[in-house]
């Protein structure tokens, strides 16, 4: 064999070793990123389900009669407990408003609409009472409505919540 030849020899084992290398290399940069994009998912719906969780929090603490129980004292005026359940309602929405960025958006119209219509119960309750009414009036009339069927849409939003977490789980 002459000089040549064995050149030639010699680049062509190289270009083989180099092309395997390559091969090699490509396939362990294409496992490398698949497992990232497992990660991602698994990352993302641990959020999703995080906030799911977050949202069902807000949304069995906002119901008229988890809000009462938590904020009626005894001798409160129907005016200072009127301030107080719609201040602990927007309260509750702002301190979850970031969750919104891991649900549906229906999910969070949802959220958003029960907060408001919350609110206007309430507002609509107090409305009709004098203006001497004591918490614990305010308080029986909004107790009373919401045993009248489909008066909140608490437990609506709390299936729909279930369903988008079932649907992660699954």
């Amino acid at each position: 064999m002459n000089n040549f030849q064995i050149l030639e020899s010699s680049i062509l084992i190289i270009c083989s070793l180099l092309i395997g290398w390559l091969i090699s290399e490509v396939k362990k940069l294409k496992t490398k990123q698949a497992l990232p994009i497992q990660t991602n998912q698994k990352e993302s719906n641990s959020l999703k389900l995080q906030a799911l969780e977050r949202l069902t929090l807000f949304t069995e603490r906002c119901t008229l009669a988890n809000l009462i129980e938590r904020n009626l004292v005894q001798g409160m005026l129907a005016s200072e407990l009127h301030q107080l359940l719609v201040a602990t309602i927007k309260s509750e929405y702002e301190y979850n408003i970031t969750q919104q960025i891991y649900v549906s958006a229906d999910i969070w119209s949802s959220i958003t609409r029960m907060k408001d219509q919350n609110i206007y119960i309430i507002n609509h309750i107090i409305a009709s009472l004098p203006q001497n009414a004591t918490g614990f009036d305010l308080s029986k009339l909004i107790i009373e409505y919401t045993s009248t069927p489909n008066a909140e849409m608490n437990s609506i939003l709390l299936d729909a919540l279930q369903f988008e977490a079932k649907k992660i789980l699954n």
